[in-house]
């Protein structure tokens, strides 16, 4: 079988990274390549290792209708018309924006907008680990947010043995992270040897966590959440912290780990003290967590990496499209990251 697939918003960096692996996947062949402000110019011009013949397309939403699946990889606001215009068409479709992550309400509240198709807030959310069957169920998924892939997989499995409102959890992710656009922030002189945070209080990925928590069966309550700027081009790591709740102890944190992803082909349980690095995941599907407690405090600390453009974006993207298409989950990608 080979499913014919499209890409809108093919000139930003998760479009490309979707690009880079669809080249290797053996049974979805790309059919469309849109970006509307570079149609017409070849994909090479903006990524060269992406060398050869194609060209960007234009945005036909009639052309996409007739695909098996399409990528959205633009921004949320692009991404609510194309959306809910291919969902009504029948159309398998993985958003990787924020789109269709929360329900109308939250939308409304973290991104200062009503909602267009509140029949679509929200739509099935694409974290396999948690919702495979009804990825492979849904028409349209909302793939999730990198920093919140990342802080779920370490906190959902540990829901029912932490105390709900001590969560804090802090973020530091990759320049590619922000998107191509050109952002004085961003420009080698400024990030090259620095850190900074931004976005406190208030990112928009802290909804998304609360409220995906609480889907999972891990209502935890308010969380805190800062992200950081990396000065790296890909990855993303996320150190989350949370209060445990009387009688829980490092072993049965560790257990609850091993036991919610021994048989996950993309997450790597390390063992307690063995911090994982953002460098063993980059260019790969995988994540890696690990946890350590302390008894002094009776917190609970536990790290995760992912590739943002990985397992954050389209590596995630591309897992989803897999079970939409009812492919074996893993085609195209792997865990092993690009190392050293």
């Amino acid at each position: 079988m080979t499913a014919s697939v499209g890409i809108v918003g093919a000139s930003g960096y998760g479009g490309a990274e979707l690009l880079r692996l669809l080249a290797g996947h053996p049974q979805l062949e790309v059919a469309v390549v849109a970006a509307h402000s570079q149609a017409g110019e070849p994909v090479a011009s903006l990524f060269p290792n992406l060398a050869g013949t194609a060209v960007f397309d234009a945005v036909d939403v009639d052309r996409l209708a007739g695909l098996d699946l399409v990528f959205l990889s633009t921004p949320h606001g692009p991404s609510l018309e194309l959306g809910a215009a291919l969902h009504d068409a029948g159309v398998r479709t993985v958003d990787l924006s924020a789109a269709f992550r929360l329900p109308a309400d939250g939308f409304a509240t973290w991104y200062g907008e009503t909602h267009p198709r509140p029949d679509l807030a929200p739509a099935v959310y694409g974290l396999p680990e948690f919702n495979r069957k009804q990825i492979a169920d849904a028409t349209l998924v909302a793939n999730p947010g990198c920093y919140v892939t990342t802080a779920l997989l370490g906190l959902v499995p540990l829901a029912s043995l932490v105390q709900p409102g001590t969560v804090v959890v802090d973020g530091k992710s990759g320049t590619s992270g922000a998107g191509r656009a050109a952002k004085d922030a961003l420009h080698a002189t400024h990030v090259a040897g620095s850190v900074t945070a931004y976005g406190a209080p208030a990112h928009r990925h802290t909804g998304e966590i609360e409220a995906h928590l609480a889907a999972f069966g891990a209502d935890l309550g308010p969380i805190s959440f800062t992200p950081h700027l990396l000065p790296i081009p890909r990855g993303l790591l996320t150190t989350s912290y949370a209060t445990l709740r009387d009688g829980v102890s490092a072993d049965d944190v560790q257990r609850a780990l091993v036991q919610a992803y021994a048989d996950e082909p993309f997450v790597h349980v390390l063992a307690p003290g063995e911090f994982p690095v953002v460098k063993a995941v980059t260019g790969s599907n995988g994540a890696q967590l690990s946890a350590v407690t302390d008894p002094r405090t009776r917190r609970v600390t536990v790290v995760a990496v992912t590739d943002n453009l990985g397992k954050g974006a389209a590596g995630q993207a591309l897992q989803n499209a897999n079970l939409l298409l009812g492919l074996e989950e893993t085609t195209g990608l792997t865990a092993i990251g690009l190392y050293p």
